[in-house]
């Protein structure tokens, strides 16, 4: 007999204390262990519709709601007796007819009449709207996985009703019908209607199968996490595509881009048994975080995983170099590179050029492109950078950048851009490559050094790149042109529109702190419209308060809401806009009597603390809720960043990566999200609303 678990099942454990939560997983282990032991107090739920559902004691008054069956024993639900009772009366497992995929769904006379959410603010009666489905036929309706008894209220449904309705059905059909809501096709489900229903893709979302007791203790470890590799039928189409050249598949916060690079990556590896397949993003705190979920998908299958290399990008040009007789690298920081400017500066004397512009023009012009002679400066376009340079300006810049290379070079110094080059001059005087496929995560914070050596390696040959990224939350590199350096991605762009990962609240609070389109320097349009959220929540809160103690103990009383409402530390994170702010984050956190531990590119997200760390560290993570502290006014927009600004065209930059790193910190949350500041506040937070 199978033995499953249902997401269903390990979100409600998660609600409920740390030792009523140990009853329940002693108890899994005994039911998967023997069903039919007299010590498991198994009893038939006479009252509800599904005769299936059986609870189990797991304490005085702990239950278990399982549905047992002729081959499977799933575990479904789990709370305090009446309310885990309430739950199995109202629902049912059962094989759709069309699909055949397992769902559980609502009983429909169990749930009362669909109301507009709260969050829609009414100020007038409004007008009748039509129905959005009513021309979607009874057929395309059952194909999109909608239970049969929710085909009426779907074609009756209203646009104002429309999010209450979704948050009932099952998460294909919820999924179809907000794709067809805002102006998509999407397809009709797999139908296997004689499978075994629990192999059905779109079951496999929600239920588990678990072999031995190994895999249920893992199961159980994290389970809040909710299958955070799975791929939806959906985006199966971008992972197993044939592209003739580099292609990259986008979608704001939440979309799931990082698994479909994932889900790509172990396609190409399984399907070219041969191939090094390498995935790699821009920090090591990214790639640790691909390599867990990497683990969590093909754990089981090594003779796959150990042909797929998942690094950062700096520690895949460290590799490389060693491995191509470069030695150790000596790489110069960004501290080293500004003294060795303000030297320069120095030498070559009279002149208006401030320390900071030198050092931006130095970074994002002559590093960035690797300029090495005056004439590659004197003809660069300097795209991104706002303030115009005539010829003899350039001329007196060029004869301190000169100076800086000179110095470099004495020290045998390179900088990371100067590594990716000299990599990629090694690699065409070689013969080979030393990964057949490159999968890169966060591709809109990749360097153009970068870029040339992912052009090098994939040498025009098909499927050899795959970029996943999103414009919206381009935070470190300045725009520039994919395709003048060999990069065409230009008809193989797909875009991501469903978020699986933040509720529909917070997703559309933070969308308004972006443009609704991204283009890039080729043109390619990156559009926000049309993006839907699976899920409701209750709307994020924005909170100014009169000083810093104050919200302090606003921040304290929120954290302690959520955590006596089941919430434990690891589901938590503190994000601020810089390092200048993490002591007003620990303090708090501290205060709250929770657990944390303070990110850096070293120390990772743990299961039992609560995370706390800077908006730039909080990329690639995600929490059930997050807490974004200390937005002040000159705080958010960082008025250290303005001041440096050499001419006030540059501020839009800067505002706009400022905006984007507030986007990124608030798109962390799943459930929860709480922005916090002291007045006047940032001026950011009134868009947030």
């Amino acid at each position: 007999m199978q033995f499953l678990i249902a997401d269903t099942f390990t979100e409600s454990l998660t609600r409920l204390r740390t030792d009523e939560q140990k009853a329940v997983k002693t108890t899994a282990f005994d039911l998967q262990t023997n069903p039919a032991h007299p010590s498991l107090k198994l009893h038939r739920l006479n009252k509800a519709k599904d005769k299936n559902f059986w609870s189990v004691r797991a304490g005085s008054d702990i239950r278990l709601i399982v549905h047992r069956g002729e081959s499977a024993l799933a575990l479904v639900y789990v709370d305090h007796h009446d309310k885990a009772y309430a739950w199995a009366e109202r629902r049912k497992l059962e094989r759709h007819p069309t699909t055949g995929a397992a769902q559980l769904v609502e009983i429909r006379e169990t749930v009362e009449e669909i109301r507009v959410p709260r969050y829609v603010e009414v100020e007038a009666p409004a007008p009748v709207q039509p129905p959005l489905f009513s021309d979607v036929s009874e057929e395309d309706l059952l194909g999109f996985g909608v239970p049969p008894e929710w085909i009426d209220d779907v074609r009756r449904v209203s646009e104002a009703e429309f999010m209450e309705l979704v948050d009932h059905l099952p998460e294909e059909a919820a999924e179809a019908l907000l794709e067809l809501a805002t102006g998509g096709r999407p397809q009709l489900a797999v139908a296997l209607p004689e499978a075994d229903p629990y192999e059905h893709p779109d079951a496999q979302r929600r239920f588990r199968v678990v072999s031995d007791v190994e895999e249920l203790e893992r199961a159980l470890e994290y389970p809040w996490e909710r299958w955070m590799v799975f791929l939806h039928p959906a985006q199966r189409d971008i992972v197993e595509r044939d592209y003739g050249g580099p292609a990259r598949v986008s979608g704001s916060a939440g979309t799931g881009k990082t698994i479909v690079a994932i889900h790509r990556a172990v396609f190409l590896a399984r399907t070219n048994p041969d191939a090094r397949v390498l995935l790699t993003t821009y920090s090591d705190t990214l790639a640790a975080a691909l390599a867990r979920r990497l683990e969590l998908l093909i754990g089981n299958e090594p003779r796959v995983r150990e042909r797929i290399e998942v690094h950062s990008i700096g520690e895949v040009g460290r590799r490389l170099y060693r491995a191509h007789g470069g030695g150790e690298p000596r790489i110069a920081s960004r501290e080293v590179a500004d003294g060795f400017l303000a030297e320069a500066s120095a030498e070559v004397g009279s002149h208006r050029f401030r320390q900071n512009f030198l050092l931006t023009e130095w970074e994002q012009v002559v590093d960035a492109w690797q300029l090495r002679t005056w004439e590659d400066y004197r003809d660069v376009r300097r795209l991104g950078r706002k303030t115009g340079l005539p010829e003899e300006q350039r001329a007196i810049l060029w004869s301190i950048f000169e100076r800086v290379g000179e110095r470099l070079a004495r020290e045998d110094l390179v900088t990371e851009f100067g590594l990716f080059t000299r990599l990629s001059e090694l690699l065409q005087s070689h013969a080979g490559r030393p990964y057949d496929f490159v999968v890169v995560d966060e591709a809109q914070d990749m360097g153009i050094a970068h870029l040339r050596f992912f052009a090098t390696l994939a040498e025009d040959r098909a499927n050899a790149l795959f970029f996943a990224g999103d414009l919206g939350q381009r935070i470190f590199q300045q725009p520039f042109s994919w395709r003048a350096l060999g990069v065409d991605i230009r008809g193989r762009s797909r875009t991501l529109r469903v978020n699986y990962r933040t509720s529909h609240q917070i997703r559309q609070a933070a969308d308004r702190l972006l443009d609704p389109e991204q283009t890039d320097a080729d043109g390619v349009v990156e559009s926000r419209t049309g993006t839907v959220s699976v899920f409701n929540g209750v709307p994020p809160e924005i909170r100014v308060l009169e000083d810093e103690q104050a919200e302090v103990d606003a921040v304290v009383a929120w954290v302690s809401d959520r955590v006596s409402e089941g919430l434990v530390p690891g589901e938590l994170g503190v994000f601020v806009r810089s390092e200048a702010e993490i002591g007003r984050a620990t303090r708090t956190v501290e205060a709250a009597g929770v657990p944390f531990v303070v990110l850096d590119e070293r120390v990772q997200p743990g299961r039992d603390k609560a995370s706390v760390s800077t908006m730039h560290l909080a990329k690639g993570l995600e929490f059930r809720a997050v807490v974004v502290m200390a937005c002040d006014d000159e705080v958010l927009p960082s008025q250290a960043r303005i001041d440096t600004i050499a001419d006030s065209a540059d501020l839009e930059d800067v505002y706009k990566t400022e905006r984007h790193l507030l986007y990124v910190a608030c798109t962390r949350a799943r459930d929860h999200l709480l922005v916090t500041g002291v007045a006047p506040g940032s001026e950011f937070l009134e868009d947030l609303g």
